[in-house]
């Protein structure tokens, strides 16, 4: 996990795990709905040209969180308390157990025990597979009620930086220093400039920095940022030592 530092969440006993039987998924899908891909949907805003994101590092799973905005917010929910390669090609594996794309308006309809069954097919996509469905649920259910069911939106409509920050920090499983993290993405990977967003992002903004998933763009950097992430961890044991 290099998103940002969420609350734990509570760990199940094994016994009340939900049960479910293994079993063979579908072929896989494209990776996105032509509607949903972000060239220029946003000029005002600032949208660049794409090259692409390289998070989960798979091609097929980072292709489909480049092109569709309710993948790669659900990759970003789904990064805690688990590898980040593991969270952001969990959308792709969804897209597979579903044998369909991902659409805010059925998974919002989905039975919660089914779409938590679903995640938690073995390998489960989280640790906590159940909390994070029902998590993805409540996500895809603010899309539709403030996004006329359009992920993008929620970047693509925001006034400036603030404006933004605020809207992810509201979403299911954005705390603000995750929040920071997601907003920083958008402006240094994916061309979102809303105005004053480097300021609204500190310190993940920052040109050069290798803070955390915003600084992916490669395995390299990558493991700059993991080494970051460990000289914070062993900095935290000392002051608490």
């Amino acid at each position: 996990m290099l998103g940002g530092e969420e609350p734990d969440l509570p760990v199940r006993p094994r016994s009340q795990k939900i049960a479910v039987a293994r079993r063979q998924t579908p072929r896989p899908l494209t990776s996105s709905r032509s509607d949903h891909r972000y060239d220029g949907l946003c000029p005002e805003v600032g949208y660049g040209v794409l090259v692409g994101l390289h998070l989960s590092q798979v091609a097929e799973a980072d292709e489909l969180l480049t092109n569709d905005p309710l993948a790669l917010l659900i990759g970003m929910v789904l990064d805690q308390q688990i590898p980040l390669e593991r969270a952001f090609a969990a959308p792709l594996e969804l897209t597979r157990r579903l044998g369909r794309s991902l659409d805010p308006a059925d998974l919002a309809a989905m039975n919660p025990d089914e779409l938590a069954a679903t995640f938690s097919i073995q390998p489960a996509l989280h640790r906590f597979p159940a909390a994070m469905a029902q998590r993805t649920q409540k996500l895809c259910q603010i899309v539709i009620d403030s996004y006329d069911g359009d992920a993008a939106r929620v970047w693509t409509t925001a006034a400036d930086g603030r404006d933004l920050l605020k809207r992810v920090a509201a979403l299911p499983g954005f705390g603000m220093q995750k929040a920071k993290i997601f907003v920083a993405l958008l402006g240094k990977q994916l061309g979102v400039k809303a105005p004053g967003w480097r300021e609204a992002t500190a310190p993940f903004g920052e040109t050069g920095s290798y803070l955390s998933v915003a600084d992916i763009v490669d395995q390299q950097s990558r493991d700059k940022v993991r080494e970051y992430k460990k000289q914070m961890k062993v900095a935290a044991r000392a002051i608490t030592a």
